[in-house]
């Protein structure tokens, strides 16, 4: 995207456009998520494509506290411009999953504070914040896994993981599915957890879709690998 320090459009007009775009069905498949807006993310990056990059006007719809505007402000941002203490406090606001979501993926991943972001929230005694550590820790194990302590990752999966809530649960399986796939010296531990905590065992999974449980995504990522 390229640069403008112009906004092309004011807070007020990317509000009403992002109201035109509510589709009521789907704002009612998206709160079943924890999601509170009816917006198609197809029609956002669209907007967002027109848009540009708007570094300060990102920052003031965020501000609306509005999903959907924060969403498109996610995708207007410099990820790299944040310090790590805004970053932390636009975290702690993220209520909605897939604002948490696209904000540790597209913004935290490209922000040179992320260890140091993710060594904080790792250790968090909130799950949803705890929750981003354990993400950025998934993305580490599979990418720079050097100084991981991995046979720690998996002891604290094995103590905690049943028993956390929701969105801290999901990312300590992903944690828990990439040391399996990407680190075959711990295989058969990982598969071994999986097997007895049984945590997403019965997930529904669409056809053609690799189920979440570990030990069903371990061997289907390794199965691939190994074609």
């Amino acid at each position: 995207m390229a640069s403008t320090n112009v906004p092309t459009m004011t807070v007020p007009e990317v509000m009403a456009e992002l109201a035109a775009l509510e589709d009521p069905r789907m704002r009612e498949v998206n709160l079943r998520h924890g999601d509170d807006h009816g917006v198609n993310l197809t029609k956002l990056r669209a907007l967002a494509k027109r848009l540009k990059t708007q570094h300060e006007f990102a920052r003031e719809l965020w501000a609306t506290g509005d999903t959907a505007a924060r969403l498109l402000a996610l995708l207007i941002c410099r990820p790299k411009v944040f310090s790590a203490d805004e970053l932390d406090a636009m975290l702690r606001q993220a209520h909605a999953p897939k604002v948490h979501s696209w904000l540790v993926n597209y913004v935290v991943k490209k922000n040179a504070a992320v260890e140091e972001l993710r060594l904080a929230w790792f250790a968090d005694p909130d799950p949803v914040v705890a929750s981003a550590g354990w993400a950025l820790t998934s993305e580490r194990v599979g990418k720079d896994p050097e100084g991981l302590d991995l046979p720690g990752l998996l002891d604290l999966i094995e103590a905690d993981m049943r028993d956390a809530p929701d969105r801290l649960q999901w990312a300590m399986n992903e944690c828990l599915a990439q040391i399996g796939i990407h680190h075959a010296a711990h295989r058969s531990r990982a598969l071994g957890i999986g097997e007895r905590l049984e945590v997403l065992k019965d997930y529904p999974t669409p056809p053609n879709c690799t189920s979440p449980f570990a030990p069903l995504w371990i061997n289907e990522m390794v199965r691939r690998q190994e074609k």
